[in-house]
C-alpha cells in the first residue's frame, strides 16, 4: 500500500490569493473615498514675484 503526501499547499496558496484580492478591494474603496470628498479650492491666487538679482548668466 502506498502513502500519499497530503499537503496544504492548495489551501495556504488559496488563503494567499484571497488576503491579497481583501486588501486590493480595501485599497480601491480607500481611493474611491477619497475622491468623493470635495477638497475647497484655493481662493486666493498665489503670486510670488521673482527678483532679477537672482538670476545668475551660466555659460
Amino acid at each position: 500500500m502506498q502513502f500519499r503526501k497530503i499537503s496544504s499547499s492548495r489551501k495556504s496558496l488559496l488563503g494567499l490569493v484571497i488576503k491579497i484580492c481583501i486588501v486590493i478591494i480595501i485599497v480601491l474603496v480607500t481611493i474611491f473615498l477619497l475622491n468623493k470628498i470635495d477638497f475647497p479650492a484655493p481662493k486666493k491666487e498665489i503670486e510670488k514675484i521673482v527678483p532679477n538679482e537672482n538670476f545668475k548668466i551660466v555659460k
